[in-house]
C-alpha cells in the first residue's frame, strides 16, 4: 500500500494543463495593474518633491520687476506747473534668508516625511508580493478543495449506488440506503460551497492582476518544507526590530513630530533676511525735474516676534502631545512586530510537523478505508463506517495540501515581518512550481477502478 500511494502523495493537487500561469508572471502582472502600489509610488514621489519645496525656502529668491505709469498733473494755481509724463521703472531684487529657524526645522521635518514615505513604499512593495502570493496559493487551495469535494462526492455516490443495489436484492436494510443518501447529499452541498469559494478566490486574484487566469502552476513533488534558519526566534525578532518597514515608518513619523516641535518652539525666535535690489527709472515727456537714473539697494531685515495671541505657546503644546502620540505608536508597532515575528516562527515549525504527520495520515487513512470496505463486503462493517472512512481519507488529502500552502505563505510573512522579503524570494519559490502531472483526479480514478463489491 505504501509503495503504491507515496509516488502520488505530494502531487495529489498538482494537476494543471499546459501554459499555466506561474507566480512570477502573476507578480509582474500585479506590478503593472495594482492601484495600491501605484498610489504608494506616487505618494513617495510627491513627498520627495515636497522636500525640494521646503529646501527652496532656504535658498535665494530672485525676481524681476517692472512697472509703467502715466502721470497727468494739473496745477490749480499756475498752469506753467502742469505736466504730463510717463514713468518706467524696472530691475531685479534678491532676498536671502540668513536666520529662519522655523524654515530649517520645516526642512528637517520634510526630510523625515520623505523617509517615512519611502518606508511606506517599501512596505507596500512587500505587501504586494505577499498579497499576490497569498491570492495565488488561495486559488490553488480552493482548487484542491473543489477536487477533494468532487472526489468525496463521487466516492460516496458509489457507496450510495452500491447500497441501493444491495437493498434491491435484500442484502441490507433501507436505513443504510438512507444513511448513504444523506451522506451523498451532504457531500454534494460541500462541493457546491467549495466551487463558490474557488470563484471568490479567483476574484481576489483578478483584483490584483486584472484578469482571471484559468490555470496556475503548483508546487512540485520535491518541494522542501525546511525549518526557519536560524532556528532561534530571538534572532528573527532582532532582525525584525531593525529592518521591519512598519517600524521604520513609525520611527520616521516620530522624527517628523520632533522636528515639528522644534519648529513650533522656534516661533519665539527672530528672523533675519538679506535684501538687495537694482532698478532703473526712465521718464518720458516730463517738463519738470524728476528723478531719473539707476538705483541699487542692499540691506538687512530683522523681525522679532513679541506676541502672537498665545498661538505660539498653543502650537508648542500641540506638537508636544503629537510627539508623545508618535512615541506610543512606535512602541505599539514594535510590540506587534515582535509578537507577529515570534508567532510566525512557531507557526512555520508547526506547519512542517503537521505536513509530515499528515503525509503519514494519508497512508493510514487509505489503509483504514480499504480495510473498512473489505469489512463491509463480509458484513463486519456497516455503511456509516465506510462513508466516514471515505470522508476521512479525502479530508487528509486536503489538509496535507493546506499544510504545504500554509507553510509557503507563513514563510513569506516571516520574511516580510523581518523586512527581508524581496522579488528574489518569489523567484526562488517560482522555481519549485511546475505544471505538474496528474494529481488528485488520478487518485480518484484509481479509487473508481477498485473492485466493486457487487461485481
Amino acid at each position: 500500500m505504501k509503495k503504491r500511494l507515496l509516488p502520488g502523495l505530494i502531487t495529489l493537487f498538482a494537476a494543471q494543463p499546459a501554459l499555466a500561469l506561474d507566480l512570477m508572471d502573476t507578480y509582474e502582472k500585479a506590478l503593472s495593474y495594482d492601484s495600491g502600489i501605484a498610489s504608494a509610488r506616487a505618494s513617495f514621489e510627491a513627498q520627495q518633491s515636497a522636500t525640494d519645496v521646503s529646501k527652496s525656502q532656504l535658498l535665494p529668491q530672485i525676481s524681476a520687476f517692472a512697472d509703467a505709469n502715466h502721470t497727468d498733473f494739473e496745477s490749480t494755481g499756475n498752469s506753467a506747473s502742469d505736466d504730463s509724463y510717463k514713468t518706467l521703472n524696472y530691475g531685479v531684487q534678491l532676498s536671502q534668508p540668513l536666520f529662519r529657524a522655523q524654515t530649517w526645522f520645516q526642512y528637517d521635518a520634510s526630510q523625515f516625511q520623505t523617509d517615512a514615505a519611502e518606508a511606506q513604499y517599501n512596505l507596500a512593495q512587500q505587501q504586494l508580493m505577499l498579497d499576490v502570493s497569498t491570492a495565488y496559493f488561495d486559488v490553488l487551495r480552493a482548487q484542491d478543495t473543489v477536487t477533494t469535494a468532487k472526489a468525496t462526492e463521487a466516492a460516496i455516490q458509489r457507496q450510495y449506488d452500491q447500497a441501493q443495489e444491495r437493498f434491491d436484492v435484500g442484502l441490507i436494510a433501507i436505513t443504510e440506503v438512507y444513511e448513504a443518501r444523506a451522506s451523498y447529499d451532504d457531500a454534494k452541498s460541500q462541493r457546491i460551497a467549495a466551487e463558490n469559494q474557488l470563484n471568490v478566490a479567483r476574484e481576489q486574484l483578478a483584483r490584483l492582476i486584472g484578469e482571471y487566469p484559468d490555470d496556475l502552476e503548483n508546487l512540485r513533488q520535491n518541494f522542501p518544507l525546511g525549518r526557519p534558519q536560524p532556528m532561534d526566534p530571538s534572532a528573527w525578532e532582532s532582525t525584525a526590530l531593525k529592518q521591519n518597514w512598519s517600524i521604520q515608518a513609525a520611527l520616521s513619523q516620530l522624527n517628523v513630530s520632533e522636528a515639528n516641535l522644534k519648529e513650533a518652539k522656534s516661533g519665539h525666535l527672530p528672523t533675519l533676511d538679506l535684501n538687495a535690489s537694482y532698478s532703473e527709472t526712465d521718464l518720458d515727456g516730463a517738463r519738470t525735474p524728476q528723478q531719473e537714473g539707476t538705483q541699487g539697494v542692499i540691506g538687512l531685515s530683522l523681525n522679532v516676534p513679541l506676541y502672537s495671541g498665545g498661538g505660539t505657546q498653543a502650537g508648542v503644546r500641540q506638537q508636544r502631545s503629537l510627539v508623545t502620540a508618535a512615541e506610543e505608536d512606535l512602541k505599539t508597532t514594535r510590540r506587534d512586530v515582535q509578537v507577529n515575528t515570534r508567532s510566525l516562527f512557531l507557526t512555520i515549525n508547526n506547519n512542517v510537523e503537521s505536513a509530515n504527520a499528515l503525509a503519514q495520515t494519508i497512508i493510514s487513512r487509505r489503509s483504514a478505508l480499504d480495510a473498512t470496505r473489505a469489512g463491509y463486503d463480509v458484513g463486519t462493517r456497516n455503511i456509516v463506517e465506510v462513508l466516514d472512512a471515505e470522508r476521512a481519507y479525502y479530508v487528509a488529502l486536503r489538509d496535507y495540501a493546506n499544510a504545504r500552502y500554509d507553510y509557503v505563505v507563513n514563510s513569506l510573512q516571516l520574511k516580510q515581518a523581518t523586512g527581508i522579503l524581496s522579488p528574489e524570494d518569489l523567484r526562488e519559490l517560482n522555481n519549485w512550481l511546475s505544471e505538474g502531472a496528474r494529481g488528485i483526479e488520478a487518485t480518484a480514478e484509481e479509487d473508481r477502478t477498485l473492485e466493486d463489491p457487487m461485481q
